[in-house]
């Protein structure tokens, strides 16, 4: 059963289920000292995102020009929902870090989060060096582009990213969710089994797999995915809430109607 849904619609559902642990995508946290983010960082209760932010905090206070203490202060805020905060924290960042591909991905993030894509794209690309061209910087473009509704643009810049970084799962797992968002979700589908089979697959990307495979109606499996990834309850949840979703005759019709 494959919906051809809405890009609008779809983007809400990931927002929705992104509250309830499933189809994230969240920064990553390093462990760092005696700061100590243990297990996933998809799996951070919002108490322990709290805690993240509140001892990187501490240490960008004691050091606010060290680059571990900017991007981990930066993801501990956006995990927290304060985007705003974690572009000012990254702007400066990037004036202390210049030239830095992976400074220059996070603050392109942070600034499309916050709803600035223009100013996004702008940061990524010029950050981008023709000569020595980074995965990251590509990825986070495509990122970018598929948010403002570019999906071929967008994809163009994955397989840029590809063919720099072949077995990278989080390239794959952005052009899976690509084709999700443009409605293609057998593509999706194919390519995130692709993403959730490399080396250093993480939850987020099996929690997407589950989305799409519960968004055709392959409840089973995506409940089999999701129970590997959360707890009882929160699987529970997520398969719950497709089920609603694809139950509700006039909400899906509408989406066909215009995806």
């Amino acid at each position: 059963m494959l919906l051809s849904v809405r890009r609008s619609t779809l983007l809400a559902l990931l927002l929705a289920l992104a509250t309830a642990g499933c189809a994230d995508n969240r920064p990553v946290l390093a462990t760092h000292g005696n700061v100590s983010v243990t297990g996933s960082v998809d799996k951070m209760t919002d108490a322990q995102i709290t805690g993240a932010a509140s001892a990187w905090g501490q240490r960008y206070d004691a050091d606010p020009k060290n680059r571990t203490n900017i991007l981990n202060y930066a993801a501990a805020l956006r995990l927290s929902g304060r985007t705003d905060q974690a572009v000012a924290v990254l702007e400066k960042g990037m004036v202390a870090s210049q030239n830095d591909p992976e400074m220059s991905a996070a603050y392109g993030k942070a600034l499309a989060a916050n709803g600035n894509f223009d100013q996004a794209l702008r940061v990524i690309r010029q950050t981008q060096q023709p000569d020595r061209p980074d995965w990251k910087l590509y990825s986070a473009e495509g990122a970018i582009l598929d948010q403002q509704g570019n999906p071929g643009e967008a994809r163009a810049a994955y397989q840029k990213a590809l063919q720099i970084a072949p077995g990278e799962p989080s390239i794959y797992n952005n052009l899976g969710l690509s084709y999700l968002l443009a409605g293609d979700i057998a593509n999706a589908e194919k390519t995130l089994r692709q993403a959730a089979a490399l080396p250093g697959a993480n939850s987020r990307i099996r929690q997407n797999l589950a989305l799409t495979l519960g968004l055709q109606g392959k409840f089973k499996e995506a409940d089999a995915i999701a129970r590997q990834e959360l707890d009882p309850a929160q699987a529970e949840t997520n398969v719950a809430y497709l089920k609603s979703m694809l139950s509700q005759t006039n909400t899906w019709k509408e989406a066909r109607k215009q995806g």
